[in-house]
Formats: structure tokens, C-alpha cells, sequence
């Protein structure tokens, strides 16, 4: 197996686990919903971030490898990240919904022009963005217009999600040197990988207004 293929297969068992924890995080998430409309919305999240797992469970299964493992291997920073920002309330549910949703996406069009081509059209089915957290935007957007005074607190957990976000992304890079070689062509580091994550940080700051948190 080329060096390539090793970290194409690494990002996969990654991203692999990285689904299994949002499913789980929604599920005892959506124990905050208010509304039967709300607790629907939820169950498709759900069923996204399932199809998600099972394209990447196939691409490794296909390579010989074991998607219980790989999920296994990697599930230590996805937890810790989810017990950090963990919601207190419905409205902290959404924007961190939207804004992991986003995130996804982010790393997507970072990378899409740097991974090799046979990667391109996994990583598109499942990390570009998918809309199905739109409803989380109509739902914050309604609460601040109903309420200004929650606008300040959900601007600062809005951040606080984008700094963890990225601290245990940084993690993950740094214990896959393979992922890291391929994603930034063999030449970067966390630290001259800074205009990644400045990028996703701007990205971040267009959606915190579309939240009307900005």
C-alpha cells in the first residue's frame, strides 16, 4: 500500500469516527427538543450523519479494514470535544449544530483541491454541506428576534465551539502525520498550516451573522 493510500485510508477511519460521535451527540441532544417538528428535524440530522458512516465504513471495509476498530482507534478526541461543549439549553443545540455542520463543509473546501482525486468525490458526499441544519438557523434567528438578550451568551458558546473545533482538529493532525502530509502536500505543520484555520475562522464569522449572532 502506498504511502498515499495509507492516509487516504487514516482520514477515513477519522472522519469514520467522527460521524459515529455526532450521531450519538444527537441523540442525547435531542432529548432538549421542544417540538415534535423540532425532534423530526433531528432524526434526519441523524439519518445524514448515518449515511455518512456507512459510505465511509464501505470505503474501508473495501481496503480490508474493520470500521468497529477504526471507530475505536479514534474515538478518544471526539468524545473529549463533545464533553467540553456540551449544550445547556436548546438554543446552545442549535448553534452548535449549524456551526459543526459547517465546520464539515469548511474542511471540505479547504482541502478538496489538495486530495487526491479519487478521494474528491467521497470527501464531497460526505462532508459537504448538506442543509439539513437550516432549521438551526431558523430557530436561533427567531429566538433573537423574540429575545435580544440571548444573542451575547450564544455569540460567545458560538465561539467557544469554534475554538475547541479547532484545538482538537489541530489533535487529530498532529497524531496523523500521513493525513497531515497529504492534506497540506507534504510540506506543512500546524504551524505553517495557520491560513486553514484562519479561513475556516472567517467562514465561521459569515455564519455566526447568518445566526444574527454577529
Amino acid at each position: 500500500m502506498s504511502n498515499n493510500s495509507a492516509a487516504v485510508n487514516k482520514l477515513y477511519e477519522v472522519l469514520l469516527a467522527g460521524e459515529f460521535a455526532a450521531c450519538y451527540r444527537l441523540i442525547e441532544e435531542s432529548a432538549m427538543a421542544p417540538t415534535t417538528a423540532d425532534r423530526v428535524a433531528i432524526m434526519r440530522l441523524i439519518a445524514a450523519e448515518m449515511g455518512h458512516f456507512e459510505v465511509l465504513a464501505e470505503q474501508i471495509r473495501a481496503e480490508g479494514g474493520d470500521p468497529d476498530a477504526a471507530v475505536a482507534s479514534h474515538a478518544k478526541v471526539f468524545d473529549q470535544y463533545h464533553r467540553v461543549t456540551m449544550p445547556t439549553s436548546w438554543l446552545e443545540v442549535l448553534v452548535k449544530m449549524y456551526i459543526g455542520d459547517g465546520l464539515a463543509a469548511d474542511f471540505y473546501v479547504e482541502m478538496a483541491d489538495v486530495m487526491p482525486a479519487e478521494v474528491q468525490p467521497i470527501m464531497k458526499q460526505v462532508m459537504a454541506e448538506t442543509g439539513s441544519s437550516q432549521f438551526a438557523v431558523d430557530g436561533v434567528r427567531a429566538a433573537v428576534a423574540a429575545d435580544p438578550a440571548v444573542a451575547a451568551p450564544l455569540a460567545l458558546w458560538g465561539r467557544r465551539l469554534l475554538g475547541e473545533a479547532i484545538t482538537h482538529m489541530q489533535w487529530v493532525l498532529a497524531e496523523e502525520e500521513d493525513v497531515m502530509a497529504m492534506l497540506f502536500d507534504g510540506t506543512a505543520t500546524l504551524n505553517n498550516a495557520a491560513d486553514f484555520f484562519e479561513n475556516m475562522a472567517a467562514r465561521h464569522s459569515q455564519r455566526m451573522t447568518e445566526l444574527s449572532l454577529a
